[in-house]
């Protein structure tokens, strides 16, 4: 489980953490990079991007919002 009470700035997140936080399949999260809507801040040890959480959280926002989705207040 992704912890979302640290600080979403510096925290990195791989591909799979990004989606479980995002509640999406991870490749939603690999085609917001590709389309440009998330930046890869950094790579793990394998070479695999790490994004940003807030970075993540804000393609997401973007996309629900493009969508013209609203959120639930259903905790997960």
């Amino acid at each position: 489980m992704v912890d979302l009470d640290v600080d979403l700035t510096t925290t990195l997140w791989s591909v799979a953490d990004a989606a479980e936080a995002a509640r999406v399949s991870p490749n939603v999260v690999r085609n917001w990079a590709y389309r440009g809507r998330l930046e890869a801040a950094g790579s793990d040890y394998r070479g695999r991007p790490l994004y940003r959480a807030i970075d993540v959280i804000r393609a997401e926002k973007a996309t629900r919002e493009r969508a013209r989705r609203t959120y639930s207040l259903q905790a997960a």
